[in-house]
């Protein structure tokens, strides 16, 4: 039972993670595929070509979203931006969704320092305990300046094993630590549990110093010598 236990683990831990990827790439082909209803149907690849490629959505989706890019990227889509949001802007219930997930997506995908480009250590959720959180903002509101505090960080602390739910905390820089990691290897180790520990070159710097120290430590000096010899 024990060598059937064991081989049947090997074979969960090869044929899981590549099932569960199979699985969300077909999802997404499919998903992108839809982009082609779009077209008319004339022009569709079963159509033209007699059968189906899937994938070739894709293509579409990202050459649409190129496009749109491109758009409102100078000053004139910038423009016909911001009239389309003060239009949304008066709709009670598209107003809250569509401000939200904005948002949300400037955070995740933008630039600068009002992103979801650095991870954290925060004391969470009491002193003692630690965890990951990531920067959201550093803007000062009146919830932020109501806590007295000179400079607060807005961080997400978010679940394992989904991390796209989480808790919001505001947080004093003094009382947080910055990590070197960058946010793909923090959420691989939230999303692992802890599991999944990304190297750190420093903690190997750091641990070849000591040992280096202890080895000299062991090594009598040159002055330690002669003063014995004399002794003997």
């Amino acid at each position: 039972m024990a060598i059937f236990k064991r081989y049947l683990i090997a074979g969960l831990l090869l044929w899981l993670p590549l099932g569960v990827t199979i699985a969300a790439l077909i999802f997404l082909v499919n998903f992108f595929d839809r982009s082609l209803l779009l077209l008319p149907a004339d022009y569709r690849p079963e159509a033209l070509l007699g059968f189906n490629i899937p994938g070739l959505g894709i293509l579409l989706s990202l050459a649409m979203i190129l496009l749109t890019g491109m758009l409102v990227a100078n000053f004139l889509g910038s423009k016909m931006i911001r009239i389309w949001e003060s239009f949304l802007a008066r709709i009670p219930l598209v107003r809250s969704i569509y401000l939200a997930v904005k948002q949300i997506a400037e955070a995740v995908f933008g630039s600068g320092d009002q992103t979801f480009q650095k991870a954290y250590m925060v004391q969470y959720p009491r002193v003692g305990l630690w965890t990951i959180a990531f920067q959201t903002s550093t803007q000062m509101g009146e919830a932020q300046a109501r806590t007295g505090l000179n400079e607060v960080v807005n961080l997400f602390v978010p679940t394992t094993p989904n991390p796209t739910s989480g808790f919001f905390i505001m947080a004093s820089r003094n009382e947080i630590i910055e990590l070197d990691l960058n946010v793909d290897d923090a959420l691989k180790m939230v999303i692992s549990g802890g599991v999944v520990v990304p190297p750190w070159d420093k903690l190997r710097e750091q641990q070849k110093a000591h040992e280096a120290e202890q080895g000299l430590e062991h090594i009598p000096s040159e002055n330690q010598g002669k003063t014995e010899s004399k002794q003997n």
